[in-house]
Protein backbone atom coordinates (compact mmCIF):
# COMPACT_ATOMS: atom_id res chain seq x y z
CA UNK A 1 0.00 0.00 0.00
CA UNK A 2 1.11 3.51 -0.58
CA UNK A 3 1.03 5.53 2.30
CA UNK A 4 1.83 9.37 3.35
CA UNK A 5 3.76 10.50 6.65
CA UNK A 6 2.75 14.28 7.67
CA UNK A 7 5.40 14.79 10.55
CA UNK A 8 8.14 17.37 10.88
CA UNK A 9 10.23 16.01 13.63
CA UNK A 10 12.84 14.26 11.60
CA UNK A 11 13.88 11.27 14.19
CA UNK A 12 10.41 10.70 14.77
CA UNK A 13 9.88 10.48 11.08
CA UNK A 14 12.60 8.36 10.78
CA UNK A 15 11.42 5.52 13.10
CA UNK A 16 7.56 6.11 11.59
CA UNK A 17 9.05 5.09 7.59
CA UNK A 18 11.74 2.90 8.40
CA UNK A 19 8.48 0.80 10.61
CA UNK A 20 5.87 1.03 7.81
CA UNK A 21 8.23 0.05 5.23
CA UNK A 22 9.78 -2.71 6.53
CA UNK A 23 5.72 -3.27 6.69
CA UNK A 24 6.06 -3.90 3.03
CA UNK A 25 4.45 -0.02 2.41
CA UNK A 26 6.01 2.14 0.06
CA UNK A 27 5.42 5.61 1.62
CA UNK A 28 6.07 9.67 0.75
CA UNK A 29 7.26 11.77 4.02
CA UNK A 30 6.13 15.57 4.18
CA UNK A 31 7.61 17.86 6.74
CA UNK A 32 5.00 20.70 6.47
CA UNK A 33 1.46 21.33 5.36
CA UNK A 34 2.23 22.50 2.01
CA UNK A 35 4.09 19.50 0.94
CA UNK A 36 1.38 17.39 2.69
CA UNK A 37 -1.28 19.71 0.66
CA UNK A 38 0.73 19.24 -3.12
CA UNK A 39 1.21 15.07 -2.27
CA UNK A 40 -2.57 14.42 -1.77
CA UNK A 41 -3.27 16.23 -4.43
CA UNK A 42 -1.93 14.10 -6.59
CA UNK A 43 -1.14 11.05 -5.63
CA UNK A 44 -3.54 8.02 -4.32
CA UNK A 45 -3.11 6.84 -0.84
CA UNK A 46 -4.44 4.03 1.24
CA UNK A 47 -3.95 6.17 4.88
CA UNK A 48 -2.17 9.19 5.98
CA UNK A 49 -0.47 9.29 9.41
CA UNK A 50 -1.15 13.17 10.33
CA UNK A 51 0.77 15.22 12.76
CA UNK A 52 -1.27 18.65 13.82
CA UNK A 53 1.80 20.90 14.77
CA UNK A 54 3.28 21.52 11.88
CA UNK A 55 5.19 24.01 11.30
CA UNK A 56 3.61 25.88 8.72
CA UNK A 57 0.00 25.40 9.20
CA UNK A 58 -2.47 23.10 11.74
CA UNK A 59 -2.55 19.55 10.53
CA UNK A 60 -6.30 20.35 11.32
CA UNK A 61 -6.75 22.63 8.80
CA UNK A 62 -5.15 20.17 6.22
CA UNK A 63 -7.79 17.68 6.71
CA UNK A 64 -10.38 19.71 7.15
CA UNK A 65 -9.45 20.99 3.37
CA UNK A 66 -9.00 18.13 2.24
CA UNK A 67 -12.80 16.59 3.48
CA UNK A 68 -14.31 19.80 1.74
CA UNK A 69 -12.28 18.93 -1.20
CA UNK A 70 -14.46 15.45 -1.22
CA UNK A 71 -11.11 13.34 -0.57
CA UNK A 72 -12.06 9.99 1.83
CA UNK A 73 -8.95 8.89 2.45
CA UNK A 74 -8.62 7.54 5.88
CA UNK A 75 -6.38 9.92 8.01
CA UNK A 76 -4.96 8.51 11.04
CA UNK A 77 -3.91 11.84 13.31
CA UNK A 78 -0.99 11.65 15.25
CA UNK A 79 0.20 13.76 17.79
CA UNK A 80 1.37 14.75 21.11
CA UNK A 81 -2.18 16.72 22.37
CA UNK A 82 -3.57 14.64 24.28
CA UNK A 83 -6.67 16.40 25.66
CA UNK A 84 -10.24 15.21 24.71
CA UNK A 85 -11.18 18.24 23.35
CA UNK A 86 -8.30 17.86 20.82
CA UNK A 87 -9.56 14.38 20.09
CA UNK A 88 -12.90 15.74 19.68
CA UNK A 89 -11.61 18.20 17.37
CA UNK A 90 -9.95 16.13 15.25
CA UNK A 91 -12.68 12.85 14.69
CA UNK A 92 -15.52 16.08 14.10
CA UNK A 93 -12.83 17.32 11.27
CA UNK A 94 -13.07 14.37 10.05
CA UNK A 95 -10.34 12.27 11.02
CA UNK A 96 -10.78 8.27 11.24
CA UNK A 97 -8.71 7.43 14.19
CA UNK A 98 -6.44 9.55 17.07
CA UNK A 99 -3.00 8.29 18.69
CA UNK A 100 -0.89 10.26 21.31
CA UNK A 101 2.62 10.53 21.24
CA UNK A 102 4.42 8.43 22.47
CA UNK A 103 2.90 5.76 20.15
CA UNK A 104 3.88 2.12 20.16
CA UNK A 105 4.95 1.42 16.24
CA UNK A 106 3.25 -1.93 16.62
CA UNK A 107 -0.23 -0.21 17.29
CA UNK A 108 0.54 2.07 14.98
CA UNK A 109 0.96 -0.37 12.00
CA UNK A 110 -2.25 -2.22 12.86
CA UNK A 111 -4.43 1.04 12.95
CA UNK A 112 -2.88 1.58 9.13
CA UNK A 113 -3.51 -1.61 7.90
CA UNK A 114 -6.83 -0.84 9.57
CA UNK A 115 -7.73 1.82 8.30
CA UNK A 116 -6.36 1.14 4.63
CA UNK A 117 -8.63 -2.13 4.53
CA UNK A 118 -11.37 0.07 5.38
CA UNK A 119 -10.74 2.32 2.54
CA UNK A 120 -10.57 -0.07 0.19
CA UNK A 121 -14.35 -1.49 1.48
CA UNK A 122 -11.63 -5.07 1.94
CA UNK A 123 -13.13 -6.08 5.30
CA UNK A 124 -11.58 -9.70 4.05
CA UNK A 125 -7.90 -10.07 4.46
CA UNK A 126 -7.58 -13.65 4.16
CA UNK A 127 -7.53 -14.33 0.30
CA UNK A 128 -6.74 -17.68 -1.86
CA UNK A 129 -5.12 -17.68 -5.06
CA UNK A 130 -4.71 -20.86 -7.08
CA UNK A 131 -2.73 -22.80 -4.40
CA UNK A 132 -2.11 -19.76 -2.70
CA UNK A 133 -3.09 -18.40 0.74
CA UNK A 134 -2.79 -15.05 1.41
CA UNK A 135 -3.30 -12.51 4.52
CA UNK A 136 -3.08 -9.13 3.36
CA UNK A 137 -3.45 -7.26 6.84
CA UNK A 138 -0.18 -9.48 7.49
CA UNK A 139 1.27 -9.14 4.65
CA UNK A 140 1.65 -13.33 4.26
CA UNK A 141 1.60 -15.59 1.86
CA UNK A 142 1.76 -19.48 1.91
CA UNK A 143 1.54 -22.18 -0.38
CA UNK A 144 0.51 -25.74 1.19
CA UNK A 145 0.98 -24.38 4.75
CA UNK A 146 4.23 -23.13 3.92
CA UNK A 147 5.49 -19.48 4.44
CA UNK A 148 7.01 -17.73 1.23
CA UNK A 149 9.03 -14.58 1.83
CA UNK A 150 8.50 -12.01 0.07
CA UNK A 151 10.92 -8.89 0.23
CA UNK A 152 8.95 -5.70 1.19
CA UNK A 153 9.04 -4.14 -2.52
CA UNK A 154 7.52 -7.75 -3.68
CA UNK A 155 4.92 -7.24 -1.37
CA UNK A 156 4.05 -3.86 -2.20
CA UNK A 157 3.60 -4.69 -6.52
CA UNK A 158 1.80 -8.13 -5.36
CA UNK A 159 -0.62 -6.10 -2.73
CA UNK A 160 -1.36 -3.09 -5.26
CA UNK A 161 -2.21 -6.35 -7.85
CA UNK A 162 -4.66 -8.09 -5.19
CA UNK A 163 -6.47 -4.70 -4.57
CA UNK A 164 -7.44 -4.71 -8.44
CA UNK A 165 -7.74 -8.15 -8.70
CA UNK A 166 -9.11 -8.81 -12.19
CA UNK A 167 -8.23 -5.06 -13.33
CA UNK A 168 -5.23 -4.45 -15.48
CA UNK A 169 -2.82 -2.03 -13.70
CA UNK A 170 -0.43 -0.48 -15.68
CA UNK A 171 3.51 0.31 -15.24
CA UNK A 172 3.02 3.99 -13.81
CA UNK A 173 0.58 2.30 -11.39
CA UNK A 174 2.88 -0.37 -10.39
CA UNK A 175 5.73 1.68 -9.86
CA UNK A 176 3.91 4.05 -7.55
CA UNK A 177 3.11 0.86 -5.37
CA UNK A 178 6.96 0.40 -5.28
CA UNK A 179 8.07 3.72 -4.51
CA UNK A 180 7.93 6.79 -2.33
CA UNK A 181 8.16 10.30 -4.10
CA UNK A 182 11.75 10.56 -2.88
CA UNK A 183 13.18 7.29 -4.44
CA UNK A 184 14.84 6.59 -8.07
CA UNK A 185 12.84 4.33 -9.91
CA UNK A 186 14.73 2.10 -12.51
CA UNK A 187 13.40 1.98 -16.08
CA UNK A 188 13.22 -2.16 -15.51
CA UNK A 189 11.85 -1.96 -11.89
CA UNK A 190 8.75 -3.55 -12.07
CA UNK A 191 9.60 -6.35 -15.00
CA UNK A 192 12.41 -7.18 -12.17
CA UNK A 193 10.00 -7.43 -9.58
CA UNK A 194 6.97 -9.20 -11.84
CA UNK A 195 10.29 -12.01 -12.42
CA UNK A 196 10.81 -12.43 -8.86
CA UNK A 197 7.07 -12.77 -7.73
CA UNK A 198 6.63 -15.32 -10.55
CA UNK A 199 9.41 -17.24 -9.45
CA UNK A 200 8.73 -17.62 -5.72
CA UNK A 201 4.81 -17.89 -6.13
CA UNK A 202 4.33 -19.33 -9.83
CA UNK A 203 4.57 -18.11 -13.57
CA UNK A 204 0.86 -18.09 -13.83
CA UNK A 205 -0.17 -16.42 -10.97
CA UNK A 206 0.39 -12.62 -12.70
CA UNK A 207 -0.48 -12.24 -16.26
CA UNK A 208 0.59 -10.06 -18.72
CA UNK A 209 -1.48 -8.21 -21.00
CA UNK A 210 0.62 -6.97 -23.99
CA UNK A 211 1.01 -3.24 -24.22
CA UNK A 212 -1.58 -2.53 -20.86
CA UNK A 213 0.17 -4.05 -17.93
CA UNK A 214 -0.27 -6.97 -15.24
CA UNK A 215 -3.20 -8.45 -14.16
CA UNK A 216 -4.44 -11.11 -11.15
CA UNK A 217 -7.18 -12.73 -12.92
Amino acid sequence: MRLLLVEDTADLAESVLRALRADGHAVDHAPDAATAEAAMAVADYACVVLDLGLPDRSGLEVLKARRRAGDRTPVIIATARDQITDRIAGLDAGADDYVVKPFDLGELLARVRAQARRGQNAPATRLHLGALDIDRSAAKVWRDGEEIRLTAREWALFDALLGARGRVLGKPALEEALYAFDAAIEGNAVEVYVSRLRQKLGAGVIETRRGLGYVLP
